[in-house]
């Protein structure tokens, strides 16, 4: 990688100009698809791997998928100002390789804490219910659950259940019925992560930006230094991870993990280099 030398420099380069066309045209087919009922999000944003949901695909797609154009803006800004001079140096095939690399190495993070911190004590609950004995019963391990929102599946066997238990509340039907409802409870549970967005990626790109040149000053008009730049982001992520942020809906783990990923790729690079040096 060190050896690479750029033939030319270009304002707008190849992959980052063609990025910015895919996300606003995935963007402009969200908002024309939900006119027609239809939610993009659904199909291509990235659901959890255990999800009914998830698919492999999801893993690029939900790259080019934005909650609004606030969110696409800024990340497109950010991609430019910390992308083209690192496409322009490294050139188009190594930057696209290690922008979407970064963007399945920020999800997996993500989701990978989230199942130890989130889910994996609610699957563990739900794997120790001692088994159907009562109604009151059932009733009472299913309120020590998180809450959620039920979809509508999920609202048709309650309905069921409630409607066996007043009308026949015969201990087989009662003891299927709820079985059913903990199986969708735990299917609803699994579908309710979804991430969108390449703040993953960018977090990468900024990473390789702060590695790349870490003398040079990104913004015209403060100047700071890239490396102490990347030190900054890495930093806030972690502390509104950790304490400020809880519920703001921003997968801050995604973005460190663009980083996390981001370091990882470029030292393996920078080895694979050497051993031909």
């Amino acid at each position: 990688m060190s050896n690479y030398r750029p033939t030319g420099f270009s304002v707008l380069p190849l992959v980052i100009k063609n990025l910015f066309i895919l996300n606003g045209l995935f963007l402009l087919a969200t908002f024309l698809f939900q006119n027609q009922g239809i939610d993009l999000y659904d199909f291509l944003g990235l659901h959890f791997p255990a999800s009914e949901k998830f698919r492999p695909y999801q893993l690029i797609t939900y790259l080019f998928m934005h909650a609004d154009i606030h969110h696409l803006v800024s990340n497109m800004i950010s991609l430019w100002i910390f992308g083209a001079m690192l496409e322009n140096y490294w050139g188009p095939k190594r930057f696209l390789v290690y922008y979407l690399l970064t963007g399945i190495g920020a999800a997996v993070l993500h989701y990978t804490i989230l199942y130890y911190h989130s889910f994996a004590p609610i699957l563990a609950q739900l794997n120790a219910y001692p088994g159907y004995h009562s109604p009151a019963q059932f009733i009472e391990f299913f309120d020590t659950l998180p809450k959620m929102p039920f979809s509508d599946a999920m609202q048709v066997l309650s309905d069921n259940y409630n409607t066996i238990l007043k009308t026949n509340p015969n201990p087989t039907a009662l003891m299927a019925a709820s079985d059913e409802i903990l199986v969708r409870y735990r299917e609803d549970l699994l579908n309710i992560p979804l991430i969108v967005g390449a703040s993953g990626s960018v977090f990468g790109v900024l990473l390789a930006y702060g590695m790349t040149f870490p003398d040079s000053y990104p913004f015209l008009f403060f100047p700071i230094k890239a490396k102490w730049i990347v030190i900054l982001y890495g930093a806030s992520e972690l502390y509104a991870e950790l304490h400020s942020a809880q519920g703001d809906n921003v997968a801050h783990w995604g973005h460190l993990g663009g980083m996390l990923f981001g370091f990882i790729l470029i030292k393996y690079w920078q080895r694979k280099s050497n051993r031909f040096n």
